[in-house]
């Protein structure tokens, strides 16, 4: 292991600083919360009677007080296939947790949606405050205090940090987070994106394109693109809350299977200490290498709204600046689709995060000296797992096995991580330019400007964008709507970059995690929509206004003169699919860089 990086180390000491006051106050209160602890032993008996009432088989040991009891905080659904296989999940941990003298209870459950099912549709305004719905949902679970350790069993976008959040408040007690793994392999992404592109431009039907995505999205498991979900994954075990090596193992395996065993076993194992509780493993450290893993992987833009809320949860402040800095030194050590051709089965074969961490740490590239929930620092991150003769061991990943998927920092596919942030007169903004062709990292061009993701389409199928254009899309942001991702948008802007012209989307709504190749600046904060009376520049701009996105610079701005005018009037607040039941995430919503989170601010986090 290297020594650190000066740039790493000086952002580190940087977010440390930033972060004094909130991360002392929040050990503080864990001290508070441990003190309190054993807590279901020193409840009253009928307390006590209602949570082992219904727990049968592990009645006797809960009574007798004989082992430490995991509390299971469970996304399962089976309309999700990431979430699918956690259904047969609980009762195998009990098994497993009695293997070594402990219980297991599921504390309680959590929403989980599939912004796949709701891409394009109006239920996608309320995904991302799932996320503070699923911190909740998880504060409920552990509210009643009868677990001495956590396991969170969680995937896909908004329900990893859903769950981290609302855990990162019971952070007294350790934590493991245990994933399912991606589903097989399908039809290659290419032959996806060629088939999703022909439907855009009119020369393919409905049913080809049916038949095209279920051929990618076919059986329990995450989707195997590297979009948020499998970022999700990736942090986890760049800040050590896996089991080494366990991010990308396929579900219904023995591989799988023996994983999730060590997860229970090792659980029990911390239960009951206070070695390694989840608010001593997620510091300040760990929150640089999920910002590093991140960079170095090609990850989902959604991290940058994802990472600072995590971070804030935990009394710890980071921003894009922070990232941005990061980015410029830490190397793309991996191609997967989007950013490549591969996904992520390929990728795990390839020597997946093994090769990544090891390559990181040997050129100083992130924190060895975390505190993990394994036996010692990220170094033990380095090997993947094997099982062989029904006995679950681990290996060093010396090299990559596809040097078209994954290269060692010496000959890495960019200098940089490949996310950047825009600045101007139209506010701050998101680009993830390792998804994009250089050549097209800055555009300069008539803006079109929409407030609606169908009212793009349908100027698209008119073909009023034929042309050189900037396709601006406002109100688009948290407190106006939510702040959904405008991935259904991609394929109709290819058709348009692949006929020659020069295309860029600029929004305060999100993209996909899958998404790429079209350059984008995202996330713009301010929004659009008024905050205390005043409105963000998107909202003045007009059909025509000349914009310029510039990855290589850094900029995001627009030649027109904005101070004479008047902000475009709000769109009406739409209700319909339960979006009128989170308006009060909306309205209290502060803004992207933060972490687009109400809940964290009236929390006064």
């Amino acid at each position: 292991m290297s020594k650190l990086h000066p740039v790493i180390d000086r952002v580190t000491q940087r977010v440390i600083e930033n972060s004094r006051a909130g991360r002392s106050a929040y050990l503080e209160l864990m001290q508070r919360e441990a003190d309190r602890r054993p807590e279901h032993k020193d409840v009253a008996c009928s307390n006590l009677a209602h949570a082992f009432a219904g727990a049968l088989e592990d009645q006797a040991a809960m009574k007798a007080g004989r082992g430490p009891n995991i509390g299971i905080v469970s996304a399962f659904n089976d309309m999700l296939s990431a979430h699918q296989p956690y259904g047969r999940y609980p009762d195998r941990m009990k098994v497993f947790a009695r293997e070594v003298g402990a219980t297991a209870q599921v504390a309680g459950g959590t929403p989980a949606m599939c912004d796949g099912v709701t891409q394009g549709e109006d239920g996608m305004e309320l995904s991302l405050f799932s996320r503070d719905a699923i911190a909740m949902a998880t504060g409920v679970a552990l509210s009643h205090q009868m677990y001495d350790g956590v396991a969170a069993l969680g995937i896909c976008d908004k329900i990893v940090p859903g769950l981290m959040i609302g855990a990162l408040r019971f952070g007294h007690l350790p934590a493991i987070f245990l994933p399912s793994g991606p589903m097989p392999s399908g039809i290659s992404n290419k032959q996806k994106q060629e088939t999703r592109q022909k439907y855009a431009a009119g020369d393919i039907g409905r049913d080809a394109l049916l038949e095209s995505e279920l051929g990618s999205y076919h059986s329990p498991g995450t989707c195997t693109f590297y979009g948020t979900a499998n970022s999700n994954q990736m942090m986890m075990e760049m800040m050590g809350l896996h089991i080494p090596g366990s991010a990308f193992v396929q579900p219904g395996t023995k591989l799988r299977q023996a994983l999730d065993r060590a997860a229970v076993h090792r659980l029990a194992e911390l239960a009951g200490t206070t070695e390694r509780t989840l608010a001593q493993v997620v510091d300040e450290k760990a929150i640089i290498n999920a910002a590093i893993g991140l960079l170095a992987t090609g990850g989902s833009t959604n991290h940058a709204i994802h990472i600072p809320a995590m971070a804030r949860a935990a009394g710890i402040q980071i921003d894009w600046s922070d990232m941005a800095e990061l980015s410029s030194v830490v190397p793309l050590l991996a191609r997967v689709y989007p950013n490549g051709a591969g996904d992520v089965n390929q990728f795990h074969r390839a020597g997946g995060m093994g090769f990544v961490i090891g390559e990181l740490l040997s050129e100083g590239l992130a924190h060895g000296d975390i505190l993990t929930v394994w036996e010692s620092g990220l170094e033990a991150y380095c090997e993947e797992p094997v099982w062989k003769d029904e006995t679950l061991s681990w290996r060093r990943v010396e090299t990559s096995r596809d040097d078209a998927m994954l290269r060692p920092a010496a000959s890495a596919f960019q200098s940089d991580g490949g996310m950047k942030l825009l600045t101007g007169n139209l506010g701050r903004a998101c680009f993830k330019s390792s998804a994009v062709a250089q050549d097209r990292w800055t555009i300069e061009a008539p803006c079109r400007v929409f407030e609606t993701q169908a009212a793009v389409t349908d100027a698209f199928k008119a073909g009023e964008l034929d042309k050189d254009v900037i396709v601006v899309v406002r109100f688009q942001g948290p407190r106006a709507n939510g702040m959904p991702e405008l991935h259904a948008l991609t394929p109709s802007l290819a058709v348009l970059q692949d006929r020659g012209h020069k295309v860029a989307l600029v929004t305060d709504g999100r993209m996909s995690g899958a998404s790429g190749k079209v350059p984008a600046a995202i996330h713009i904060t301010p929004e659009a929509k008024a905050k205390d009376g005043v409105h963000g520049p998107l909202s003045l701009l007009r059909d025509g206004d000349i914009v310029r996105v510039c990855a290589a610079t850094g900029e995001l701005s627009t030649s027109a003169d904005l101070s004479a005018r008047t902000a475009a009037p709000e769109p009406r607040i739409e209700m319909g699919v339960g979006r009128e039941l989170f308006r009060m995430f909306q309205s209290g919503a502060d803004g992207a860089e933060q972490g687009a989170s109400a809940m964290l601010a009236s929390a006064g986090l």
